[in-house]
């Protein structure tokens, strides 16, 4: 695994800030040759620290126009009910973030969907028909004044 230190650190925030910078670019901002900063860049993917690139896209220009946090408790709290609920998650497109949290509810989810009409048809059809769903609590972005996947 990559060493952890002040100069994989600026690196990695650099990456998480712009992944289509340049090296020359990089290494110029975190004070390194290009060949020592790509040789650090090469070693932080090998060992999985960095595990991928993508692109960062406008919400709006794929149709997604509304965007719920949604609180869901289970009935059964059994490894198989957790994964039956996951794989049904896995299947939903509108599913972007599911994760399994301590508390008094079982799963977060981040759903994005065109519009209300369209989480409410979510919400009936898709987390309406799972088995041992029993709670059901909806939390509508309104804003996101600071989205770092943004």
């Amino acid at each position: 695994m990559a060493k952890a230190d002040e100069i994989n650190d600026r690196i990695l925030q650099e990456l998480t800030r712009d992944g289509r910078i340049s090296n020359l670019e990089l290494a110029d901002r975190v004070g390194l040759s290009p060949s020592a900063c790509l040789r650090r860049v090469q070693e932080l993917e090998r060992s999985g620290v960095i595990t991928g690139y993508r692109a960062v896209i406008e919400p709006s220009a794929r149709g997604v126009r509304f965007t719920a946090y949604v609180a869901v408790g289970l009935s059964n709290h059994s490894k198989a009910s957790q994964e039956q609920f996951e794989r049904a998650m896995a299947r939903a497109p509108e599913v972007v973030e599911c994760h399994n949290i301590t508390g008094t509810i079982e799963y977060l989810l981040r759903v994005e969907c065109a519009d209300l009409t369209a989480y409410k048809t979510f919400h009936t059809d898709v987390l309406g028909t799972v088995p041992h769903v029993n709670a059901i609590t909806s939390y509508v972005v309104m804003g996101s004044p600071k989205d770092l996947r943004r």
